[in-house]
């Protein structure tokens, strides 16, 4: 495709969104399970859909349950959530080329609703030479809408699932933890990182009460990874 000036149009963002919708029944699927496990911890519905909208990151949504409780601290869920959610930091600067000369309201509005799918799918679009930045917005909107759809859809239903780990949904961290990490391994060189994710979360888990483990784990396991890669 030749390449062309950057633009911000309805088609671009209908086009993102349409594009997107093959990604929203495991999306729906991944925020019910959210719904659930937040419902078992003690959040109420409205909890829940806040935190699916101010987050929106499965993942880091996930870790902080691990951590929630009636009385849990604030303080190490809060940074669990931006330690789990740092790469979106890279995720913008690999889009900024394509977003630095837009008006402020509709770059920031794009980066709101970007998640690791849409980021993807941008970034292909990108590279395939297609400059509409609606493309970001659209597709971001058509993964957020089921998130929240999802997590309000398992808040209501997780009555009739009495208990989530009879089903492995308190798994659901871990399996994700580690479909990423199968699809991310690069070799032996990435078992640095891994072990002193493991060794650090294992120590401050024994030392430390609360969440406080997770956030050692994704700190211990970025530095090793920035210090193995600069070498």
């Amino acid at each position: 495709m030749t390449r062309e000036a950057v633009s911000f149009t309805a088609a671009g963002v209908r086009r993102g969104f349409f594009a997107a919708q093959v990604m929203a029944p495991g999306i729906i699927l991944y925020a019910m399970v959210f719904g659930v496990l937040a419902s078992e911890r003690g959040m109420s519905w409205l909890q829940a859909m806040l935190m699916s909208a101010a987050v929106y990151s499965g993942s880091a949504q996930l870790a902080a349950l691990q951590g929630w409780t009636a009385t849990a601290a604030v303080t190490p869920v809060i940074v669990t959530i931006f330690v789990m959610n740092a790469r979106y930091v890279l995720y913008g600067a690999a889009l900024q080329p394509w977003l630095a000369g837009l008006p402020r309201h509709q770059s920031w509005g794009s980066l709101f609703f970007l998640g690791d799918g849409n980021w993807a799918m941008a970034m292909r679009e990108y590279d395939a030479g297609y400059r509409d930045a609606g493309y970001v917005l659209g597709s971001g909107v058509a993964m957020f809408a089921p998130w929240l759809g999802g997590t309000l859809l398992g808040h209501l239903l997780a009555g009739n699932v009495p208990n989530p780990a009879a089903f492995g949904l308190d798994f659901m961290l871990v399996a994700f933890a580690a479909a990423i990490g199968i699809v991310l391994w690069r070799g032996k060189s990435d078992l640095w990182p891994v072990a002193a994710a493991g060794l650090a979360a294992l120590l401050v888990h024994r030392l430390v009460p609360g969440a406080w483990y997770i956030v050692a784990a994704g700190i211990s396991g970025g530095l090793m990874g920035a210090w193995r890669h600069g070498r």
